[in-house]
């Protein structure tokens, strides 16, 4: 009877275990709308990848004259940081309870612009082989600064993005939108979507 009562412990502590790691690492969501036609469609559902974009946040420490002082603050990312091409989901940054699924364009660093719908990161066209309804949006350049990523919707006429928003922090990033699981003919693994991909 003890050895029964030990192994349902066991058992039941493994499970509370894998439910707790699953709670933290993988969340699902919805997709509301059709700014990110045609690569996902209004009501696809995917899992997020919370744990991929992670960063551990630091202070950068400097001495001078025998005084210890902390620099502005950077992050250190275990697995990577979010990538150009990348569908990510992120809180809406002026409602936090909004969340919506973008692709990143710029990351830190990076200037981006766009001519009549044509964007150009760095001087350089960007292929996006993932459109079929281009725009023919003008934007000046904007330097994206740290911490922050310029993102657009694939379906451009209708996106509400960092054309509007202006670049997403970090910290509103929940996730790498990772996989679409349903309706069943939509199951798939989300890739970049982009042949030049960082």
């Amino acid at each position: 009877m003890r050895g029964f009562l030990f192994e349902s412990l066991e058992t039941i502590l493994l499970a509370l275990a894998v439910f707790l790691v699953l709670q933290a690492s993988v969340q699902n969501f919805r997709v509301d709308g059709i700014s990110m036609d045609p690569t996902l469609a209004n009501g696809q559902y995917l899992l997020v990848n919370k744990l991929v974009y992670e960063p551990v946040p630091f202070q950068s420490v400097a001495a001078a004259d025998g005084q210890t002082s902390h620099g502005p603050q950077s992050w250190i990312y275990p697995f990577h940081a979010p990538q150009q091409g990348n569908v990510i989901v992120f809180h809406e940054p002026t409602d936090p309870t909004r969340d919506f699924v973008k692709r990143v364009i710029g990351i830190p660093g990076d200037t981006v612009e766009i001519r009549f719908g044509i964007v150009i990161v760095n001087g350089t066209i960007l292929p996006e082989p993932y459109l079929i309804n281009r725009d023919t949006s003008n934007l000046a350049p904007v330097e994206v600064p740290q911490g922050f990523y310029f993102v657009l919707g694939d379906n451009r006429p209708v996106s509400y993005d960092s054309r509007e928003l202006g670049p997403i922090s970090q910290e509103s990033i929940i996730g790498k939108a990772w996989f679409s699981y349903w309706p069943l003919s939509n199951l798939h693994i989300l890739s970049s979507g982009l042949a030049l991909f960082r």
